[in-house]
């Protein structure tokens, strides 16, 4: 099977979070509550600011357990789309 192409897995991306402006640990707080509402396998678009917010969240939700599936630069932000896993 071949690979969703990005533009294929941003169209199917479930629900959107903009947390450009918001600080660490904020981000990370606000993008973990939004995931605990969706059902597993479900995706969360979520738009980050450069730095600290691209360098921690991604790390921290896959040490929660879910999954990401891209990080992209969109204009002065990036965009990662990050699949709720069942986690304990």
């Amino acid at each position: 099977m071949d690979e969703p192409r990005q533009s294929e897995l941003m169209s199917t991306s479930d629900a959107e979070l903009d947390l450009r402006g918001v600080i660490c640990p904020y981000n990370f707080v606000k993008t973990k509550l939004k995931l605990e509402t969706m059902s597993e396998g479900q995706v969360l678009s979520v738009l980050l600011d450069d730095g600290d917010p691209i360098r921690n969240v991604p790390r921290s939700v896959e040490n929660e357990g879910h999954t990401v599936l891209i990080q992209e630069r969109v204009e002065q932000a990036f965009r990662v789309l990050i699949r709720r896993e069942e986690t304990d």
